[in-house]
């Protein structure tokens, strides 16, 4: 019988596209995709960047060896890249990959699978081995990080991520990521075209660029090339020289949405770039951006958004990340932090509580300035009730309106009820309805028109038309101050 395997992806989109990248290469080599209780091997891809996040892995770990006592479970992620030692002394861990090793993971959870516990003399020299025999891959080197000969497919996934930069070199105090993957690197631009390429060969229509710092690629390379590489040359070169029907950017910093970048939403229509941008904000006030060692103020922040909503015009999603209780957020902070989200046109924002990471340096400031908990969650419950008015006035607006989107896999439930799940080019969740009751397949280009919104904030819709085939416009190459 074949042997299975489960990935549980945890935390952020680049850690997602890692555990796409990882599924689809044990696939490849004869695994099957299977649920936990009935999987060999369990694959726990963690993330670190909260507290809560490293319990939520930990329960997840003990559950699954509650429930499949028998499965070898492998854990990665930035988790076991931060305290590896910790994770390989939980009951039921058989391995632990840092993200030093991610791109060992693939072969280590094949011999797991196949039920062979000496990995290490077969693969690489282990890091350590654990009183409880657990195998650790880990170091500071990250010379094994990289998934990049997993081909993106459409699949399970309609909508995947391709991971084109890894790691970060930007020093926030509060922000662990520098120690769980390293300094910034990139993919290659070949490596990237051949994947966009093989993705729309095989049927492919939208796809999500992804990466830990994903406006910093190209960065990393040596500046005696003859073109400069930046994230807009790449893009604009995907766009004009491949048939990808649509292409999603994620999170990118604002400091990094330069002149050339925000121009291709100038140059491309919807269909082939998503009118969706994301851009962490983590506070509104100068002082506290400061603190955090954030490399652009809060008046650069308001320029980029409406430099963006210029350039996309009022069908723009824009979102954000925002921190609550940085140390020393006193209530004035707090209050610029609260205003300026209210003066600008956000759609969601992904709200977080400080949480205090060892080795960074905002951990010594949490000791001296502390916020008390208490403050932390008036603000958490404050900034919740603006975000759902935030988006809540959004989705409205676009009530009326004809959108581009693509289907998504329908729950039954969805289904049962003669509806179709779809996201929209600019972000927006909808359930749409078909004349004739019928259900719309996955990854279907579409255009469906804004109907209502209800309570909670869900939008209907109807279909419009199917696009078989996208209006692909291959403008010329323009030059951007």
């Amino acid at each position: 019988m074949t042997s299975g395997f489960h990935i549980e992806n945890f935390g952020c989109r680049a850690a997602r596209a890692d555990g796409e990248a990882l599924s689809a290469l044990l696939r490849s080599g004869g695994l099957q995709g299977r649920e936990a209780p009935e999987a060999e091997v369990v694959i726990v891809n963690t993330c670190s960047v909260t507290a809560e996040a490293d319990r939520e892995a930990r329960a997840y770990i003990r559950r699954t060896h509650r429930l499949n006592p028998d499965a070898r479970i492998l854990v990665t992620g930035c988790y076991a890249q931060r305290a590896p030692q910790e994770i390989a002394a939980l009951e039921g861990v058989s391995a632990v990959v840092g993200n030093s090793h991610k791109a060992l993971a693939p072969q280590i959870a094949m011999r797991l699978a196949a039920g062979e516990a000496d990995t290490a003399a077969t693969i690489v020299p282990i890091s350590a081995l654990t009183s409880s025999g657990a195998a650790i891959w880990a170091d500071d080197a990250f010379a094994h990080s990289f998934l990049e000969e997993a081909q993106v497919l459409p699949g399970a996934q309609t909508r995947p991520n391709l991971k084109i930069q890894e790691g970060c070199s930007n020093r926030c105090t509060f922000c662990v990521i520098p120690q769980t993957r390293g300094n910034s690197r990139s993919l290659s631009s070949e490596s990237i075209l051949r994947q966009v390429r093989n993705f729309v060969e095989a049927g492919g229509n939208e796809l999500v660029f992804s990466g830990i710092n994903l406006g910093r690629w190209g960065r990393d390379w040596p500046r005696d090339l003859d073109t400069k590489p930046t994230l807009a040359i790449l893009i604009r070169t995907i766009l004009t020289e491949t048939k990808l029907p649509r292409l999603r950017l994620s999170s990118i910093e604002p400091m990094d949405w330069d002149a050339d970048l925000i121009a291709l939403f100038r140059d491309f229509p919807p269909s082939r770039l998503a009118r969706h941008a994301h851009l962490p904000l983590q506070s509104g006030s100068d002082a506290v951006l400061r603190r955090m060692h954030r490399r652009y103020r809060p008046w650069h922040y308001v320029e980029k958004a409406a430099a963006l909503s210029a350039a996309c015009g009022d069908t723009l999603t824009l979102g954000a990340d925002v921190m609550a209780g940085f140390p020393g957020e006193t209530d004035a902070e707090f209050t610029e932090t609260y205003e300026l989200i209210r003066a600008l046109p956000f759609g969601y924002l992904h709200l977080f509580p400080f949480s205090p990471r060892p080795g960074t340096r905002a951990w010594e400031l949490h000791r001296q300035w502390p916020v008390p908990p208490r403050v932390v969650t008036e603000r958490m419950t404050a900034l919740r009730t603006l975000a759902r008015e935030k988006t809540r006035t959004h989705r409205q607006s676009m009530i009326g309106r004809t959108l581009d989107a693509i289907t998504l896999n329908t729950p039954d439930s969805l289904a049962g009820d003669g509806c179709t799940a779809a996201l929209t080019q600019n972000f927006l969740p909808v359930q749409t309805r078909n004349a004739d009751g019928s259900i719309t397949a996955p990854n279907s280009l579409v255009s469906v028109r804004i109907t209502a919104l209800a309570d909670d904030l869900t939008l209907a819709a109807t279909l419009v038309s199917q696009h078989p085939v996208v209006d692909r416009v291959f403008p010329r190459p323009h030059a951007h101050s």
